[in-house]
Formats: structure tokens, sequence, C-alpha cells
């Protein structure tokens, strides 16, 4: 992450559209946006990398490793393309591919999970395309725009481990 990507990402952390695609909204003020990051960077269970094209500077999206745990070598995996002409082209794809070799190859871990809203079948592909399966269904699950949504449970297994 770089300094400038911090405008960026307040703006996606309050879009209510693209926070519908995966978790409920919930505005956050400047200040709250500046502990959370700074608190992100002390952390040691909780990894973030910036989204980038290759040709050019401005991020594009993140995506977050979360909840490692260095006992059962596991994590949880988000990530978010920030605008919605950046959507549909590969890079959700792309980053999650890398975060996951990143994962197995530097943070050793065995296993990582995610959850997607049922319906989002472009991220679904996305996952499974990049390695994860489907473990199961958390039905009504999460609440979001005045709507209950089953969630979709997915994982992937270290493929270099024994």
């Amino acid at each position: 992450m770089l300094p400038n990507d911090g405008p960026a990402m307040f703006r996606w952390f309050n879009d209510a559209e693209a926070a519908s695609l995966d978790l409920a909204f919930r505005p956050t003020d400047w200040i709250g946006f500046k502990n959370w990051a700074e608190a992100l960077a002390k952390d040691s269970t909780k990894v973030l990398f910036a989204i980038r094209r290759l040709d050019q500077v401005p991020i594009v999206g993140f995506v977050g490793i979360t909840n490692i745990h260095s006992i059962h070598r596991s994590a949880e995996l988000g990530v978010r393309i920030g605008e919605a002409k950046d959507r549909g082209c590969g890079l959700g794809r792309e980053a999650v591919g890398l975060a996951l070799d990143y994962c197995w190859k530097h943070l050793n871990l065995n296993r990582v999970s995610l959850s997607t809203l049922a319906g989002n079948e472009p991220a679904i592909k996305a996952f499974v395309a990049s390695g994860f399966q489907h473990e199961g269904v958390a039905r009504r699950a999460a609440f979001i725009d005045g709507r209950w949504h089953d969630l979709v449970i997915m994982g992937a297994l270290n493929p270099y481990a024994a």
C-alpha cells in the first residue's frame, strides 16, 4: 500500500453499492479509516495488498488476508475491486491467485477460506478459477440492503502441502 492509496480506499469503504456485493454497508469517517489503517500495519494477523495494473500506479482494489492463525495455519481472504469499470476484467481473480501463492509460500498456511454472497456469480467463478472449492452455504447469514442473503463458504488448501 502507498500513502496515495488512502483516498481511493476511503471512497470505496463508503460506497454503499460496492459494499452490497459482499457485506453490509457501514460508512466510516476519515478519522476512523485512518485509525483502521494504522492498526492494520501493527496487526500480525492481517496483511493487505493493493491491486494495481502492471503499467499504472493508481490502486484499483485490494486483497486482504485476515485472521491469520499460525497454529492452525489458516486465514480468511477478501477482495474488493473499487470501481465498477474495473470489475469483470480478471483483476480480482489474478490478485486472489497471487494472494494464495503468498499464503502458501510465505505464510506457510495450509488453508484459506472466504465467504461471498450466494448471488455473486462473478465472484464465485473467480474464486473457483483461483483454486477455491465450494464447501457449504450459510443460510440467511448476511443482512444487506434490507434483505437476508445466503453466504457461500469456500476454501482452498495448500497444493504444496503433504
